[in-house]
């Protein structure tokens, strides 16, 4: 189980808790049927090379899960993740590390709700923003 985060405990500026995945094709081939995303340039590397990609990339939406991941795990049980938005503008493969990062941007509280803003991002192996994204997290108080 999780430390649980408070609000009282978040400092803007800090970092969140970076987390490295580390996707297989296998990995990408599971998620293809869960998400129902059979575009073959997830798992068949000849269709991807046809289409001018370097290999079989990631989906999207898993990265996107990564994100998830990261945040839910920082907030702890309690937390709520309530917005998050990511853009894709970048490619990431299997076999290489998947690093997820983010920082906070703002914190306050609004209709006795404390709120926290965050920065996330998936990285590769080279350190080059490949999902920029932004969430917004509900956090409970120690009061």
């Amino acid at each position: 189980m999780a430390k649980q985060l408070y609000f009282e405990d978040v400092v803007v500026g800090s970092d969140i808790p970076t987390i490295v995945k580390h996707p297989t094709t296998r990995q990408l081939v599971m998620w293809a049927g869960a998400s129902s995303d059979y575009n073959e340039i997830h798992y068949d590397k000849d269709v991807a090379l046809a289409q001018n990609m370097p290999g079989v990339i990631i989906h999207g939406w898993l990265t996107a899960s990564y994100l998830c991941q990261l945040l839910t795990g920082w907030i702890g049980d309690e937390g709520t993740l309530k917005k998050f938005s990511v853009a894709f503008r970048g490619m990431l493969f299997p076999g290489q590390d998947v690093i997820c990062k983010g920082k906070v941007s703002k914190k306050y509280t609004q209709n006795k709700e404390n709120l926290v803003e965050c920065e996330i991002w998936a990285e590769n192996p080279k350190g080059e923003k490949t999902a920029p994204a932004t969430a917004l997290v509900s956090l409970p108080s120690k009061a």
